[in-house]
């Protein structure tokens, strides 16, 4: 089978470590950031999870659909000007905190017929 692309969407997936004295400030500024995405044209989906069982090791995980990466490049210089209106530095807030980020654009696939 060879992999070939499923659509067009393009998915902005985070991952986190968050430390248990960290949660709600985190939580806190996932549900600004979430609000903020879904009001935005192009968000087809935006999810915030937290893992509840298993032996993984990040234990919350964002995954935002965009309707093409145009969508998700506008998203992003909105966001970048939120972050600047209100001060907002999420690297700093991160390092504060102790969270560790891995972060990535990823694309469907789906097998070829035949």
């Amino acid at each position: 089978m060879t992999a070939v692309p499923q659509t067009t969407s393009i998915f902005r997936v985070d991952k986190f470590i968050v430390p248990e004295a960290a949660r709600d400030a985190f939580v806190e500024r996932l549900r600004t950031i979430q609000t903020l995405l879904d009001n935005l044209e192009g968000c087809l989906q935006n999810l915030v999870l937290e893992q509840v069982s298993g032996p993984g090791t990040f234990n919350f995980v964002t995954i935002v659909e965009w309707a093409s990466q145009e969508a998700m490049e506008n998203a992003r210089a909105i966001a970048a000007a939120e972050y600047a209106r209100t001060s907002f530095n999420p690297q700093a807030f991160m390092q504060e905190l102790g969270i560790t980020a891995d972060m990535g654009n990823y694309g469907g696939i789906r097998s070829a017929a035949g």
